[in-house]
Parts: C-alpha cells; structure tokens; sequence
C-alpha cells in the first residue's frame, strides 16, 4: 500500500450545477482499514471549518499484527473558498519514517517540500491538492457530469489524478446503509472506487483501493458524528 491516503472528508454530486455540499462546522468519521478483508487499521478522520478557514486531520493507529506499524498522523489547512479548498500546509507524521511537510503560497503559485532533511520549491498547477485537501475539493467540483482531475502533492512528490463519476448506488458500512454516489479512479496500476452518502452531507463512507496485484484496501465507515 504506498500511503494512508483516502482518508478524510466530503465529497458531493448533485443533481444541479449550482448546488453545494452543506458542510457540517464540525464532523468526525471513523473507519476501519481492511486488507484484503482483514482489518488492520483504524482510520478516525476529522474536518472543521470556520470563517473561510479549514483544518483536515487523519489519526492511523495499527490493529492485530499491524500494531507494530505504530501510528500515522496526517494534517492539512488552508481557506475555504465558493470553489473548494486551497491548501496553505500539509504535515504527514508516521512512526519510524521521516516527518513529510507541503507549504503552499499561492501568491507566487509554488510549493516548498521539506523532506529527509531535504528542502525543494517548485512552481504547481493552480489546481493543487495535498493527500487530505483533494477529497474536500472534490466535493466542490464533483457536481460536473464530466471528469475529475486535481494534482496532489506530498513531500516526496506529486501525481495526477482523474476521477469519474459513475452514477448512484446503495452502500453497506458498519455505521449503516446509504444511498450513494459513486466515483471511480484508475490508471495503470491500481484502481479506487469511493462512495458518498447523499444523506449525510455527502461524506465518504466506503473507499476501495485495489493494486495492480490484487491486494484490495478498503476504508469502511464504522461510525459519523454528529
């Protein structure tokens, strides 16, 4: 699994072009982590927002054997515009690996990586995400019929991705069932599937990664509150 992405916060699809996600100012969401249907994590994800400001942050703590992967800590905050979010930080905290820092300025449309005591700046697309904020922008840009796209970027680097949407389904999760979008991502090596409760301001509940060798990770909601 090459990261604890997939975590955290909302994304919508609407069946109008002006409508928006009403976001709760507060929301907090556990999930259990499978691995080809044995649990190994649990995943609680938090997002605040307040006065066009916004805060992300996902908890990772080992179960079973997979304790001794020790804990994961993943941040990102920003603003909060009518057009989705506009990372300024993003802090990616793991046991054992070196600490992974993304600072955004947006002014001179450029990132500054800090990583293994390496330091790099570089000019973004101005549709950049961090691993946390993307899922919030897709909230904002998923009611477009066509499809997704967002670069996101981390300390080591940065990847492209395109996202589809792929109509309305019902979804079973330890937190209950939902009536659900559907979006799907895939490239040469892996392919994502993530649904959105349409009755719950459109959070993820279910996520599905499956790699190129068949290993499936799946994030599970297993509780939302409120």
């Amino acid at each position: 699994m090459r990261s604890w992405w997939l975590p955290l916060a909302s994304l919508v699809l609407s069946t109008t072009a002006a409508a928006q996600p009403a976001l709760p100012a507060r929301v907090e969401i556990e999930y259990e982590l499978r691995r080809n249907g044995s649990v190994m994590a649990e995943v609680v994800d938090r997002l605040e927002h307040t006065n066009g400001r916004y805060e992300l942050s996902e908890h990772w703590r080992g179960k079973g054997m997979y304790a001794l992967m020790g804990k994961a800590k993943r941040t990102s905050a920003g603003t909060l515009t009518a057009n989705g979010p506009r990372p300024t930080e993003y802090v990616d905290e793991r046991s054992g690996r070196d600490t992974q820092r993304v600072s955004f300025d947006w002014k001179a449309n450029t990132i500054t990586r800090r990583y293994k005591g390496d330091t790099r700046t570089e000019p973004v697309p101005l549709d950049t995400q961090d691993r946390l904020s993307f899922l919030l922008a897709l909230t904002f840009a998923s009611n477009n019929n066509g499809p997704l796209g967002f670069h996101i970027a981390d300390g080591r680097g940065m990847s492209r991705h395109s996202y589809q949407v792929s109509g309305r389904e019902r979804v079973a999760t330890p937190a209950g069932e939902f009536d659900a979008i559907k979006m799907t991502r895939t490239n040469d090596d892996e392919v994502a599937e993530l649904w959105f409760a349409v009755e719950r301001s459109y959070l993820p509940v279910r996520i599905l990664l499956v790699e190129k060798d068949g290993t499936r990770y799946e994030h599970l909601a297993r509780r939302i509150e409120p």
